[in-house]
């Protein structure tokens, strides 16, 4: 089954479209979709759209953009999402080191926090780790998670296979499609397929054939074609590994997918 690992389906840009975006994406076969927090003030977002529909499932966490909004009380509030509304993951968290300004430290801070919640609670991680793979790694030694998803993957092949030692699945989405991503593509191309899941992380990363955006989800049908194309193997058996992929990333996904 086609299953969206990331998509922000809470954001403005589909406010006028929400359920119309949705519905195309189910119409095109996408099973379910991720919904990652990232930060305090759009938890309650996640949630609603989480009860409301029965394949979007929610994580929680706070992305390394937002810290600035993690505040007095901020643990206590996420601590709370992890123990009453049934997400499959902590995140969207991580750390960026490509958005210049970015307090590291403070990110790291936040990181390893919320990577000891996620034992704590047994609960898979949404990686962010734009240009910071290396550090990323660092915490997931020192602190060993369940696992979880290297979302919007653009690391080294030593990188990829650390992340895949530690039990992560790596997310490609609309980088992918295009021609001058030349690592992305060779690694969508040479990794094992049972290592990827697939993404949009709608509305950000739109895909080459309509590169002003937004990013859609009705779009992964035609991400897994790129990616079946790259690695000369069947449409079909590339979605049904990928979707098998995203239920053994993030086990509490069946349970979401079996209310559909």
């Amino acid at each position: 089954m086609l299953i969206d690992t990331h998509i922000h389906l809470d954001a403005a840009e589909f406010d006028s479209t929400r359920r119309e975006v949705m519905q195309s994406a189910r119409d095109a076969g996408v099973a379910g979709f991720v919904l990652p927090g990232v930060e305090p003030g759009n938890f309650a977002a996640v949630a609603e759209l989480a009860a409301s529909c029965a394949d979007v499932a929610p994580a929680y966490g706070f992305h390394p953009l937002y810290i600035d909004r993690v505040g007095d009380g901020a643990f206590d509030q996420l601590r709370v999402q992890l123990e009453e509304r049934r997400p499959i993951a902590v995140g969207e968290i991580g750390l960026d080191y490509f958005v210049e300004g970015l307090d590291r430290e403070r990110q790291q801070i936040v990181l390893a926090r919320q990577l000891t919640l996620a034992v704590e609670f047994n609960l898979p991680v949404l990686l962010h780790v734009r240009r910071a793979q290396d550090d990323v790694l660092k915490h997931l030694r020192r602190t060993r998670v369940r696992g979880g998803i290297a979302h919007a993957f653009n690391g080294s092949r030593q990188q990829a296979d650390t992340f895949i030692r530690l039990g992560f699945k790596l997310g490609f989405g609309g980088a992918m499609t295009y021609s001058g991503s030349s690592r992305i593509r060779a690694l969508a191309a040479s990794l094992p397929l049972e290592a990827i899941v697939l993404e949009t992380d709608g509305p950000d990363i739109p895909p080459a054939w309509r590169p002003q955006g937004p990013s859609l989800p009705a779009e992964l049908l035609r991400y897994a074609g790129e990616l079946a194309a790259l690695r000369g193997e069947p449409l079909e058996r590339v979605i049904e590994q990928t979707g098998r992929n995203a239920c053994e990333a993030l086990p509490g996904l069946e349970g979401y997918l079996s209310r559909v």
